[in-house]
């Protein structure tokens, strides 16, 4: 038994064989996750829901079917991971991980179509089903990597949050200032013009909702300008996030690559001493 879950944890947990590629287990469950949330989207255009429903519903149950294998068989892997805690608390820690809890919704919502014929609610379910599409985060290295730099760099997207609410806040208060009375639909309250604040700091601009008043124009164009740092300072944040992820990786495999090097280099010396020692016993035959 503990030789099958060792088994499951390289398959599902480490994931890569030794020259970097997928265990043949986590490629089965990329092409799976590619067809159940292709058939997610297909069941929601009516011209191919209608007369492929009985397909789809069966489609939706075999992939739910696998995903429950696949989330049974992490669950009884997950005692193999690193740590001096007991086999339940390690089963406990990743049924309650986010990954853990994203696999089981995904189980769920494959499975829905067994117990609820209602259409609206599968609707709903089905979209949930999109959510199969974070799984592919667990199967690549260096995805990992970034959202391990992302999290690195919480604080500094925690003080972006915070000035980027502070910002919308202003934004809203000053034109519910200027236009409260031109506009009052629009502009009425800060939170009616907090639309508008948002909308326009983040450089979306749908132009629904525009000021009419000279200084609620003045207040507009000011706002706008200042979106312009508000919206760089995050993307600067994840570029050099990216940036660092992806260096790490390439300084891993580089790393990797030099280990194996040395060890041909190792081998070759070996087989070169056995080669002279030969050479050596042939001369004095």
């Amino acid at each position: 038994m503990a030789g099958l879950r060792g088994y499951l944890h390289h398959q599902l947990f480490d994931g890569v064989e030794p020259d970097g590629r997928l265990t043949w287990m986590n490629r089965v469950l990329v092409v799976v996750i590619i067809a159940a949330v292709t058939a997610a989207v297909l069941a929601t255009e009516p011209s191919i829901a209608g007369p492929w429903h009985s397909v789809l519903i069966a489609a939706e149950v075999a992939f739910g079917a696998v995903f429950l294998l696949e989330y049974l068989a992490r669950i009884h892997a997950a005692a193999e991971q690193p740590g001096p805690k007991s086999a339940f608390a390690k089963r406990m820690r990743f049924i309650l991980s986010p990954l853990g809890l994203i696999d089981l919704l995904v189980v769920a919502t494959s499975l829905f179509p067994l117990f609820v014929a209602n259409a609206a609610v599968l609707r709903i379910v089905r979209l949930l089903r999109v959510l199969a599409t974070i799984k592919f985060g667990r199967f690549s290295k260096a995805l990992r990597e970034v959202f391990t730099a992302i999290r690195d760099r919480a604080e500094e997207l925690l003080v972006t949050g915070a000035l980027s609410l502070v910002a919308f806040l202003l934004g809203a208060t000053a034109l519910y200032f200027a236009e409260h009375e031109a506009q009052p639909e629009a502009f009425g309250s800060i939170l009616r013009a907090l639309y508008w604040s948002v909308i326009t700091l983040t450089q979306v601009g749908y132009g629904d909702v525009v000021p009419v008043t000279a200084l609620g124009k003045f207040f507009a164009s000011v706002i706008a300008i200042a979106g312009i740092a508000l919206v760089a300072m995050p993307i600067g944040i994840f570029a050099a996030a990216f940036s660092e992820a992806m260096q790490h990786h390439r300084d891993l495999r580089i790393e990797e690559l030099r280990r194996q090097l040395e060890q041909l280099d190792t081998e070759d010396q070996r087989i070169a001493a056995k080669l002279a020692a030969l050479e050596r016993l042939s001369k004095r035959d």
